[in-house]
């Protein structure tokens, strides 16, 4: 799926109401900081122990690309040119070269559901011996992999799918600014210009498809000399290019089950027309201009992730894309199959350090691809996935929301009385003078009140009443 969700990072510091409100809130919602002894056990037995594979791809030249302090490292990637086109090769780590169905690694990965990220408190799926270790594609290491072998003809399409359990070993642990420096510069590697001749070509399609991706770039949170603050950081265009090969592994992952009629696809409805009607007004409030003409796919594209107002509309348009969900079938297609943000059918299959579902999904695509059974233990457990994701999925914009009040509240505790411009864009229904305001700068969405009818859409000046980042609350009323 492509982004969309916020990536909240909060600077190291020492700030007291950072510390207290992360432990308020990990406390609140009953989140699990630390592993049983009994699965840290099995995990450093299991990291010293994998099932590594017998075909050997040491021979691929694969490297990482990732934020630079990430060392639960997923993917590795290397892309190529063809007569025919281009070749992908997605090496995704191999979870199930290290835990078996039912042991005490899975059973707590099946209780956790993902990894939740948290400003700079990350709770992982996995013990971190195997997700920032063993298993982990580290550079320089032998690792088993699940590696994908995409081949695109001339116009981005997929024309062919493999994956096959492989060693492998990445060459180098890359960050997005540093590659994108060099590219900048003219000294990145060729292959990072064979990856934008694919991601370029991947987003025409998307286009042609009727498909979106929301690229949200990172929030970061500072404190300085007390004082705390709220900036964007813009994604960079490798961080899209290198985005698209994700996604198109997923929908390859979904091609290979839906031929077979096994698997589990991650689906999502079409927004109701009020959602949509709703973000028109939401982008008036923000002073980007939406014609009419300009379908929801289109007004997406024109956004510019590095404008702050742009960011807080992609943000917003998230909200379209709520209802997905996981759906599992043996034998008979869904009657709903498809992602409608990506226009096909799709699968979540890349990140299994980070998501369980994926563990799974990839599981059943190395058999596929075998002509062998889909495993039991993993045929077995697909009916109860998307359950076990709605869970965690909810856990994690909890843990998300939590934690985006409490930067919100304390970046606005100081200013509690002055005015700031907005806009309207939601009224409760059974009560209009409650709702929901857009504030201008910062870029922010908070409740508001007023003694009569909230007008709706209409731009309004709103006095801030309360900032309280112990409550994490953050409340406006309507200016006179």
């Amino acid at each position: 799926m492509p982004t969309t969700t916020r990536r909240i990072h909060i600077q190291p510091t020492g700030d007291s109401v950072l510390v207290q409100g992360m432990r308020d809130i990990q406390s609140q919602l009953k989140l699990p900081l630390a592993f049983p002894p009994e699965v840290e056990a099995a995990a450093a037995q299991a990291a010293a122990n994998p099932r590594l594979p017998a075909l050997d791809r040491t021979d691929i030249a694969l490297v990482t690309i990732d934020p630079p302090e990430s060392m639960d490292l997923d993917q590795a990637m290397y892309v190529e040119r063809t007569d025919g086109g281009h070749r992908v090769y997605y090496a995704i780590a191999d979870v199930a070269a290290f835990v078996t169905a039912g042991d005490p690694i899975d059973l707590e990965a099946n209780r956790r559901g993902e990894t939740l990220y948290g400003a700079d408190a990350k709770i992982p799926l996995h013990p971190k011996v195997l997700s920032e270790g063993a298993t982990s594609l580290l550079p320089g290491e032998l690792r088993p992999a699940l590696l994908w072998t995409i081949e695109l003809d001339r116009t981005g399409e997929i024309a062919s799918i493999d994956v096959r359990r492989a060693r492998v070993s990445s060459r180098a642990k890359l960050n997005y600014a540093g590659v994108q420096q060099q590219i900048d510069a003219g000294t990145a590697d060729p292959m990072w210009a064979v990856l934008r001749e694919i991601g370029e070509l991947r987003k025409q399609r998307e286009q042609a498809r009727g498909g979106i991706s929301l690229p949200l770039p990172e929030q970061e949170v500072d404190v300085v000399d007390g004082r705390w603050s709220l900036a964007f950081r813009a994604r960079l265009a490798v961080e899209d290019w290198n985005e698209q090969i994700s996604l198109l592994t997923g929908m390859a992952a979904a091609q290979l089950m839906v031929r077979a009629k096994v698997g589990l696809l991650r689906t999502l409805p079409e927004p109701e027309p009020q959602s949509l009607q709703r973000l028109r007004i939401t982008a008036r409030a923000l002073g980007i201009d939406w014609p009419d003409a300009l379908s929801y796919p289109a007004f997406i594209r024109s956004l510019d992730p590095a404008k702050d107002t742009h960011v807080a509309m992609l943000t917003a348009c998230t909200t379209v894309l709520r209802g997905a969900g996981y759906t599992a079938f043996n034998g008979e297609l869904p009657a709903q199959p498809v992602q409608w943000a990506v226009a096909a059918e799709y699968t979540h299959a890349t990140a299994p350090l980070r998501r369980l579902v994926d563990r799974y999904t990839g599981e059943v695509c190395v058999a596929l691809c075998a002509n062998q059974p889909v495993p039991t233990w993993a045929l077995a457990a697909l009916p109860g996935l998307p359950v076990t994701m709605q869970a965690s999925g909810h856990r994690a914009s909890q843990y998300e929301k939590a934690v985006l009040d409490l930067a919100e509240a304390a970046v606005l505790a100081p200013r509690v009385g002055e005015t700031f411009n907005g806009a309207i864009v939601e009224v409760a229904a059974n009560a209009p003078g409650k709702g929901v305001v857009i504030v201008r700068d910062p870029a922010i969405e908070a409740s508001v009140s007023s003694a009569s009818s909230l007008p709706l859409g209409a731009d309004v000046r709103v006095t801030l009443i309360e900032a309280d980042p112990v409550k994490r609350v953050t409340r406006f009323e309507l200016a006179d």
